[in-house]
């Protein structure tokens, strides 16, 4: 009987894909000839393919829900974490990896290198935001606005002043600092839903300024011809170019991972956690919740700011159309499903996500169907991200003390 109501599920199932994804997968109109192609093969493909995932999808869920309790998924992290963090495994993995980061411009080509690049840009990006909504859970969706003031902050510094790409990178990561403070001030009382609102809002004006505002940033038109960092006044090719920046980027990367994995284990850092937990107790600690969020705001906004930096350097182009409220959906996407807190979930999150749909070009009809089934399995099957960040736990243990005789 549960066999017989299985297959009646997935045929269900698979009847009604079929009925949503007939007018994309089997009318197909030539507009040169004016003619209607009726690609009937697909609709059967549709209709297997997801009887079978419909069946796989409803044994995943149960399987889940049977491991539901048998082991603790923080106790298995900790493990695998407490054995990578030996030396005789932590040492080799990371002298592949510093390997592997060195030779991959050499041994890809420059497209690959500026995907990777690019990559490398959204993880500081998540990385910053990390600060924000995974330790002191703010939830913020303005974000690309720090992003922006970073790019147009060395264009227009370029532009009207001639300063260099290493002169305005920490500019544009204190340009990015004071607008965390500006928007992080009116907000300290908001929280949650309100929150967000209130920063997509800040996003979105900070994007109509530089839209209309022609005078200053040159509208809709933006700022072209953006000079890439120099070295020492040598004359670089185009590929060397890629591939000096890549190694600007890795740099960064590696700096703010150090510096946010620092502020995790500091006063700080735990003030962030403690907010994120509950705001009253956190005040009731006496930890001060104005300074706390504006130093979330601040220091989240400076990594956004000098990646902005880089991606004015690399596209040698910036407008208003590539700071929209997408790219912090992206950005928070990042966060989100790659683990909120965690430092190693937030950078594999970061490459899955602008990766995966540059690899799947190769099936371009079908790839954002492809990338949203990957976003909703993982949410499914790893709400937590995919590597949950573990919380350090301490315990007191009484020792008895015996007397011998």
């Amino acid at each position: 009987m549960n066999l017989l109501q299985e297959l009646k599920h997935s045929t269900i199932a698979a009847v009604w894909f079929m009925f949503l994804t007939f007018p994309i997968m089997v009318i197909k109109v030539n507009t040169v000839t004016q003619t209607i192609e009726w690609r009937w093969w697909n609709m059967a493909f549709i209709g297997i393919a997801f009887f079978f995932l419909s069946a796989l999808w409803r044994y995943m869920l149960k399987r889940k829900q049977k491991n539901t309790g048998k082991f603790s998924p923080g106790k298995k992290i900790s493990a695998i974490r407490k054995h990578l963090a030996e030396k005789r495994f932590f040492i080799p993995a990371m002298v592949l990896l510093a390997i592997a980061t060195l030779v991959f411009p050499h041994a890809f080509s420059m497209y690959q290198t500026n995907i990777m690049i690019s990559a490398l840009i959204y993880v500081m990006l998540g990385l910053g935001l990390n600060i924000v909504i995974g330790l002191a859970g703010l939830l913020d969706l303005g974000y690309v606005a720090f992003f922006a003031v970073g790019a147009y902050a060395y264009a227009l510094l370029n532009l009207h002043f001639g300063l260099t790409f290493w002169m305005v990178l920490p500019i544009g990561g204190l340009l990015g600092t004071i607008m965390g403070i500006i928007l992080g001030y009116p907000v300290l009382r908001l929280r949650g839903d309100y929150l967000a609102i209130v920063t997509l809002g800040f996003g979105e004006i900070i994007r109509l300024v530089l839209e209309n505002w022609n005078e200053f940033s040159k509208g809709p038109s933006g700022i072209a011809n953006i000079p890439k960092p120099g070295l020492f006044g040598l004359d670089l090719t185009l590929q060397q170019h890629s591939v000096y920046l890549y190694y600007i980027i890795v740099a960064l990367v590696i700096f703010t991972i150090f510096v946010i994995n620092r502020l995790q284990d500091s006063r700080i850092g735990r003030a962030w956690i403690a907010l994120k937990d509950d705001e009253i107790a956190c005040q009731a600690m006496g930890i001060d919740k104005a300074a706390t969020k504006l130093r979330a705001f601040a220091l989240g906004a400076t990594w956004a700011g000098m990646a902005g930096v880089v991606f004015a350097a690399k596209t040698t182009f910036v407008n208003p159309a590539s700071f929209t409220i997408w790219e912090s959906v992206i950005i928070l996407c990042t966060v989100v499903l790659g683990g909120m807190g965690s430092i190693a979930g937030v950078i594999s999150g970061a490459l899955m996500l602008i990766l995966l749909p540059e690899y799947l070009r190769a099936v371009s009809e079908y790839r954002m169907i492809v990338f949203g089934a990957v976003l909703v399995l993982m949410m499914v099957f790893k709400p937590g991200g995919l590597i949950e960040n573990v919380r350090k736990t301490y315990h007191y243990r009484e020792h008895e003390h015996t007397i011998g005789q």
